[in-house]
């Protein structure tokens, strides 16, 4: 959503940007089986702010990877950001974001609209999808939670 002129947020208050930056990943061992998310909130400097996962029950890696990126833009806007850039290892997300692909899975239709709602509460987001090896410490966080 684009700011309006003067700095003026839509929302019509007077708000300073506030830029994070998100990764989120998902883990299912078995699929669907025992499942958990990671979430590691970032600074724009990509100084870690916060870092956390939980587990969710029993669940395929989809849906865990959903859980993941709901608690990242649940937890980037709770700390008052206003533009997030939320990184994945989840090429199929990403492309639902960005309405490349559509969301036919009953399982996950909710949750995507779960985030969708949340992504509106942003005047700015940006899904991004980058290779495991970029998303190492919400995966690590996701298999913590397994662990647990």
């Amino acid at each position: 959503m684009p700011k309006a002129e003067g700095g003026i947020s839509p929302r019509g208050a007077n708000l300073p940007h506030m830029h994070l930056i998100a990764y989120a990943d998902g883990a299912s061992r078995g699929n669907p089986g025992p499942a958990a998310y990671g979430a590691v909130l970032c600074d724009p400097d990509g100084a870690e702010l916060d870092a956390w996962g939980n587990p969710i029950g029993r669940a395929t890696n989809n849906v865990a990877e959903y859980h993941g990126a709901i608690a990242a833009v649940e937890a980037a806007l709770e700390r008052g950001a206003t533009e997030l850039e939320l990184r994945l290892d989840s090429e199929l997300i990403v492309r639902q974001l960005e309405g490349r692909y559509r969301v036919k899975n009953k399982q996950l239709k909710p949750l995507f609209d779960q985030l969708s709602a949340l992504i509106d509460r942003l005047d700015s987001f940006q899904p991004t999808h980058v290779r495991r090896n970029l998303n190492q410490r919400a995966d690590a966080m996701a298999n913590e939670a397994l662990d647990r």
